[in-house]
């Protein structure tokens, strides 16, 4: 006769799937999102000019370095 509680092996797969789903939601909401790409770039480049660290001269052209080319507007 066997007494008492017992737990299979794939009830135990079953609470680490779980706590592993849940271990992953948690780091989603807590993790600090990242920004990346050519905003980054120009508001270091406007904070830097804003604290005088560079000139408009030197902002400007490192503004045509970041910023892609703009389509020439025909004339009518």
């Amino acid at each position: 006769m066997m007494f008492g509680w017992s737990i299979g092996l794939e009830a135990w797969a079953w609470m680490g799937i779980w706590i592993l789903v849940i271990a992953v939601l948690v780091w989603f909401l807590v993790r600090e999102p990242r920004r990346s790409g050519p905003d980054d770039a120009m508001d270091i480049l406007r904070a830097r000019l804003a604290r005088g660290e560079i000139s408009v001269e030197e902002f400007e052209h490192a503004r045509s370095l970041l910023e892609p080319p703009r389509p020439q507007e025909n004339p009518r």
